[in-house]
């Protein structure tokens, strides 16, 4: 007998991909700042962030900023200077010279790179974990031998593979940023991310596991590296009686009412995560059967903070889909379907998806940026396809993939819910 389908139902209220999840410790820490009168970028609740990340994490110093791309920019000026000395006036510390950098991120990990006036050269993708590829990375070398430093990502809070990519860099004599700003928590053989590069760095952003609203952390254990840090980021004041200025500064420090939310939130990371976790293995299990793959880690050595859960259609699944540079379409076809279509089917019932991030090397403002992939110059190709799959990993896994609700404060009935709309798809 034909049984209907059971209608799934608009959410009242909106599903997230990853709002902030406040317990109340947060607003006594700001009351405290507010009360004591210690509003600016100093305070017991900057002191106890810093001391309780840098414990957190197990490296020496943490220095508290404005933005985990105050952190970047910071990690690349002293990555700059250790390389290429102090910059001349005008210049910055990498002037003129090339910087590898994971490709598929956000763009606050490159931009960095520009403000110092350095050139991103972008590493292609690999499929185990969505990082950078270390094969590509060591073309990339044999392409520019010249180059000493690389930018790495760990991409929503999957920890990249590091012994691969620090055993390139080490033959190279090249030094490594660490960007762990969507990875707090997550580890790798045991050891937290945040540690493993020679400057790195987390963001506490509003939708990041631990959250500010805004705010960031620079992890070192170089005590010389964290005390320039904090001058730089405090518009480099000497220690005279009046304000004495020797060198370029900038208003990076964070301020001890943000701090406040953090020192809230830090204790509760690890319940986050395991929050975080169970989202994702409840997608695994509830889209079992589709033509769908989770966004993959390296079960053995690795364990993310699973900060967002996604999904690759695969390619015999995919509908047609066509991106331009703001727009985009797509043909609905039986049995198929392609991250547009889902994104929108969500955003009909009133829940949040997004695209898995757009890879830095076809944004408009690195168009003329060399692209590196496995096997060799991407840019000198004239077609991205080849025969038994795509050679641009990253703009594959951008066509292919998407990021689903992951707020962690979605319920298990809502989370059905979802994963019943992403099916109702392929129908």
């Amino acid at each position: 007998m034909f049984k209907a389908k059971k209608e799934i139902k608009r959410f009242e209220n909106k599903i997230w991909l990853s709002s902030p999840t406040m317990h109340g410790d947060e607003i006594k820490y700001v009351t405290e700042a507010y009360e004591t009168n210690w509003m600016s970028t100093v305070g017991q609740n900057i002191n106890e962030v810093e001391r309780l990340s840098a414990e957190y994490v197990g490296c020496k110093y943490a220095v508290a900023l404005s933005a985990g791309t105050a952190a970047l920019h910071l990690c690349t000026k002293l990555a700059g200077e250790k390389l290429y000395g102090m910059p001349k006036a005008n210049e910055g510390a990498l002037q003129g010279r090339k910087v590898f950098c994971s490709d598929v991120t956000f763009d606050a990990t490159v931009n960095p790179i520009a403000y110092e006036n350095g050139e991103a050269v972008f590493i292609d993708t690999e499929r185990d974990t969505w990082n950078m590829d270390p094969a590509a990375l060591e073309k990339a070398f044999e392409l520019y031998p010249d180059v000493k430093l690389v930018v790495l990502v760990h991409l929503y809070g999957t920890p990249a593979k590091i012994d691969e990519i620090k055993a390139v860099c080490d033959r190279h004599g090249a030094l490594i940023i660490e960007d762990a700003a969507e990875s707090l928590g997550a580890s790798y053989k045991g050891k937290q991310t945040g540690t493993f590069g020679d400057y790195n760095a987390i963001s506490f952003n509003g939708n990041k596991i631990i959250t500010g609203s805004s705010g960031g952390m620079f992890f070192t254990d170089s005590r010389e590296d964290a005390e320039k840090v904090r001058k730089w980021s405090t518009q480099s004041r000497e220690a005279a009686p009046w304000y004495q200025h020797e060198e370029i500064g900038y208003n990076y420090r964070m301020s001890n009412v943000i701090a406040g939310v953090v020192r809230g939130q830090l204790p509760y990371l690890d319940e986050h995560i395991a929050q975080k976790k169970a989202i994702y293995m409840r997608y695994k299990e509830g889209l079992k059967g589709l033509p769908v793959k989770m966004n993959p880690y390296d079960e053995k050595n690795s364990e993310p903070n699973f900060w967002l859960s996604c999904i690759i259609i695969d390619e015999d699944a995919m509908c047609k889909q066509v991106r331009s540079g703001q727009d985009v379409a797509y043909i609905a076809e039986s049995g198929k379907s392609c991250p547009t279509e889902i994104l929108e089917k969500l955003a009909e019932y009133n829940a949040e998806g997004r695209p898995v991030w757009k890879p830095m090397h076809a944004q408009p403002v690195y168009r003329m940026n060399a692209f590196i992939t496995a096997q060799g110059n991407g840019r000198a190709k004239t077609n991205a396809y080849i025969e038994g799959g795509c050679e641009d990993v990253g703009m594959d896994i951008f066509q292919r993939g998407l990021c689903l609700p992951s707020d962690n404060k979605m319920t298990a009935e809502e989370q059905d819910v979802i994963i019943e709309i992403i099916r109702s798809c392929f129908e």
